[in-house]
Parts: structure tokens; C-alpha cells; sequence
């Protein structure tokens, strides 16, 4: 294996104190929001998402979902074309939330009348699907429950035509997703975390809500506790991985594999990333201090699909 560069790159801590501090993500006017799943009050669950002023580090409570009386676990956040936040929650499933905060959970059942699991992260493609995986059983009020030890964890699409389908299943906690797209902008290949063994996964991806057979795509190095977690690609296709307990960001060539690149945090507990659209700037979230905080990396991310420019 080639010598992988560590790089410690100065980081800027914006906030802290948000409860298991999740689900970076920029609006179309570049409003910063991220979720608090970790919130409990008057019950177990009463998750969060959250709108951050970065200028003044101050964030304020955009909704608080509760469904049929069930608080929620809102865990990974993407936004569409509309502004809309596409929320994929571990107790609700997936769910939308919009500018004044007004909140729905989109649906029960896939397409198929299966009971939703509960959903932890979610990726647009360039095509209007939303890719999402589902670590945990199914949603509320059925019991919480999570596929770190038993491989029950699923990944879905809820595709442009707005149906359901459960694309694979047996994974141990799936976490993070993110969609490699070809040079010309087409869906390529879908990459998902599996958190407790370390692995990336990657599906060809062969229409809307439809791809290949799961192949091992890429591992993360170590053996400390924790593994792969929320995921950004750059503008040269290289995937930013937080490393959840070992303190790094691990970067990947678009070929899998191993990291070329290691870069050194601050904290130990890496959860997600995203990058700042048109910049180099990179916004961390984290679960030593359950903060976000930003740093600058070596070339602008990838367009998110709320930005890109439909032909």
C-alpha cells in the first residue's frame, strides 16, 4: 500500500453543545442548517434540526418533527431544488422540512407496502433521486432499534417519480452515502458507509432507484472503535470520509481502495462534512464536543444537486 500524506490543516470551531451534532448542509441561498439527533426531553427522542448563523455562531430551532406523538432522531440532511430539507430520520424514516420550519414525513411504507426503517443519511443524485440508508428498524412506534451488531440495516431510493424502493439489505449500520456521477453528469456509482466494519461499499447504479450488486469499494484503515460516517465528494472526485473515533477525515481517490490522504481533527469523534458551495471550505461536525467547526481544503467540493443547473 502506497505511504498515505497526513495533513493537519487549521480548523476554526463555529459552535458546540448541539446533541450529537449531525447533517451539515447548505441551502440554494446558502443558509447553513444541521440536526441535533441526539435531544431528549418530556420522552427518549426530541431531535432537532437546526438553522446556524455562521457569522454570529448562534443556532436556532427551525422544527422539532414529532409524528403520531413520536419524537424524532433527524440524522442526515440534503436540500432540493424547491429549498426543501430532505431529512432522514432514525425514528420517522425520511421526512421534508421547509424555510418556515413546517415539517411531513413522506411516507410509512416502500413501494412494496414494507414497513420504512428508520434512515440515518441521504444524497441527492444529479438526476432529482435521493439515495438513503436505514440503519435502524422499523420506524415509530414500532421499538428503536439499531443494525450495529445484527445486519438488518437497508439503503433505499426515493426516486424523481417519488416511489420508494428498497435497493439493498443485510448491512451493519449503513451510515454514509454519497453518488459518484460520470464526467458528462450521469449517476454512476453509489457509495455507502457500513460503519462497524469499515467498509465502503459501491453499486453501479443502472437507472432510478435501481443498481448492480454490492462490491467492496474501499476500507478505512486502523482498529479503533467506530468507522465511516458522513461523506462529500470535491470537485476532482476525491471522497472526503469522516472517520468517527480516530480523529481523521480519510480522502479516496475515485477508485476506492485505500486513502491517499489522512487529514488530522482536532477531535476524535468525526460525524459528517460538507463543503460550502464555490469554496474550499469544509464544515465539520463532531461528537467530542457535539460541535461544527470549518477548515479549508485543497479544491473546491462537488456541486450539490440544489445547485447544479438543469440542462
Amino acid at each position: 500500500m502506497d505511504q498515505m500524506e497526513v495533513v493537519q490543516p487549521k480548523f476554526t470551531k463555529l459552535l458546540d453543545g448541539m446533541m450529537g451534532a449531525e447533517g451539515p448542509v447548505f441551502d440554494k441561498d446558502a443558509n447553513f442548517y444541521m440536526v441535533a439527533p441526539e435531544v431528549e426531553k418530556n420522552g427518549p427522542f426530541a431531535g432537532q434540526v437546526l438553522r446556524i448563523d455562521l457569522k454570529n455562531s448562534k443556532s436556532s430551532i427551525l422544527c422539532e418533527p414529532v409524528v403520531d406523538g413520536e419524537g424524532g432522531i433527524p440524522a442526515g440532511c440534503q436540500c432540493d431544488k424547491d429549498n426543501v430539507l430532505w431529512i432522514a430520520d432514525m425514528r420517522l424514516g425520511l421526512i421534508t422540512v421547509d424555510k418556515n420550519g413546517d415539517f411531513k414525513q413522506i411516507c410509512k411504507e416502500d413501494k412494496t407496502g414494507r414497513t420504512m426503517q428508520g434512515c440515518n443519511d441521504c444524497a441527492f443524485d444529479y438526476d432529482g433521486n435521493l439515495w438513503i440508508t436505514a440503519p435502524a428498524g422499523k420506524i415509530a412506534p414500532h421499538p428503536y432499534e439499531r443494525s450495529m451488531e445484527e445486519p438488518f440495516g437497508s439503503v433505499y431510493c426515493f426516486t424523481s417519480q417519488k416511489e420508494m424502493s428498497l435497493i439493498d439489505t443485510g448491512l451493519r449500520f449503513p451510515n454514509g452515502i454519497a453518488v459518484l456521477h460520470s464526467p458528462d453528469g450521469r449517476p454512476q456509482t453509489l457509495i455507502v458507509a457500513e460503519t462497524p466494519t469499515k467498509s465502503l461499499w459501491a453499486y453501479e447504479i443502472q437507472g432510478n432507484g435501481k443498481v448492480g450488486q454490492r462490491k467492496l469499494w474501499g476500507k478505512l484503515p486502523g482498529d479503533t472503535e467506530g468507522g465511516p460516517d458522513g461523506m462529500d465528494f470535491d470537485e476532482e472526485n476525491n471522497l472526503l470520509v469522516a472517520h468517527w473515533g480516530s480523529g481523521f477525515l480519510e480522502v479516496f481517490g475515485r477508485e476506492g481502495g485505500s486513502p491517499h490522504t489522512r487529514i488530522k481533527c482536532p477531535f476524535s469523534r468525526t460525524s459528517n462534512l460538507h463543503f460550502r458551495k464555490g469554496t474550499k471550505e469544509v464544515y465539520v461536525t463532531e461528537h467530542d464536543s457535539h460541535g461544527v467547526w470549518k477548515f479549508e481544503w485543497q479544491r473546491p467540493g462537488k456541486l450539490q444537486y440544489c445547485d447544479i443547473i438543469s440542462l
